[in-house]
């Protein structure tokens, strides 16, 4: 008789504070399992879980049900539910595949509780799931050291192409006199210098088209900077050491100041035919007209 008002009196608190479960359902969905519990009162107890290879046993604190109930299911996801009162606590044991985990949430009024029954997430889909909510993570990551022999290589290129699309256009088109007027008149020394090789320290700091066929060009090489004629001839026009324009504004004025000379230049290049060549054109104009 004793022991019995003992154990009402340990039982008499739990039931006055404990949340009872009112009802459970069960929702078989294709891509998982879902368990909802009912409460009568907001459930503020402690869950605990513990798995093995084939079952998770769930212990909800402070919460109680009349009687034990059993459910077995054909879901891949659960394959039996089974929850049982215990002194103290409820228990609930899930049946489940290896592949199978479980993860549960309250509602926000605390009056439901979820158990969600799902596949394990591979390392392949974690990695497709943090790439989704992170999309700045699939950009490629900028190096510097990289970054700027890729910009010197394709400076490079590029010379190195424009340089043959002349010597191909040289090739094609019919030889001209060599000895053409240089209208820049500069001295001797300086227009005969070589252009230097190009190279990984070759970069291009103005650029500005002429005609159709001409166009200036500024390369900085070491510490100097050098004006070339590019076109149907190649000349090295000038070159600067410490007076080298620092803007695009400073390279026009540059060519403003030289610009009458430019024009004399081409003029004596459009001059500059093969005597054959002159008469070939000017006999097809008689021709046609007569």
């Amino acid at each position: 008789m004793i022991k019995f008002i003992l154990i009402l009196i340990l039982i008499l608190p739990f039931s006055l504070f404990a949340s009872k479960i009112l009802s459970y359902n069960i929702y078989d969905r294709t891509d998982r399992v879902d368990v909802m519990i009912t409460f009568d009162t907001p459930y503020k107890g402690v869950i605990k879980q513990s798995s093995s290879k084939s079952k998770i046993i769930i212990k909800l604190e402070n919460a109680n049900i009349e009687s034990s109930k059993l459910k077995k299911l054909s879901s891949k996801f659960l394959h039996s539910l089974t929850i049982t009162p215990m002194s103290g606590f409820t228990q609930i044991v899930a049946r489940i595949p290896l592949s199978v985990r479980l993860k549960a949430s309250k509602t926000s009024d605390g009056y439901g509780l979820r158990l969600r029954f799902t596949n394990k997430p591979d390392a392949k889909s974690k990695e497709v799931q943090k790439t989704a909510t992170n999309p700045l993570a699939s950009l490629p990551t900028k190096k510097d050291d990289g970054s700027s022999q890729s910009y010197f290589i394709v400076i490079v290129v590029l010379i190195i192409g424009i340089g043959i699309l002349f010597y191909l256009r040289q090739k094609v088109v019919p030889k001209q006199k060599t000895d053409k007027v240089n209208a820049w008149s500069f001295k001797e020394n300086e227009t005969s210098q070589p252009i230097p090789t190009i190279d990984e320290n070759v970069s291009i700091r103005f650029q500005k088209s002429i005609n159709e066929q001409n166009s200036v060009v500024m390369l900085d090489f070491g510490e100097q900077s050098y004006l070339i004629l590019m076109g149907n001839s190649n000349i090295l026009l000038d070159k600067y050491t410490d007076d080298k324009p620092a803007s695009q504004e400073d390279f026009e004025t540059i060519l403003q100041n030289r610009h009458q000379e430019l024009d004399e230049f081409l003029n004596v290049e459009d001059k500059t035919k093969e005597p054959i060549q002159a008469y070939k054109e000017r006999a097809a104009s008689l021709m046609y007209e007569g």
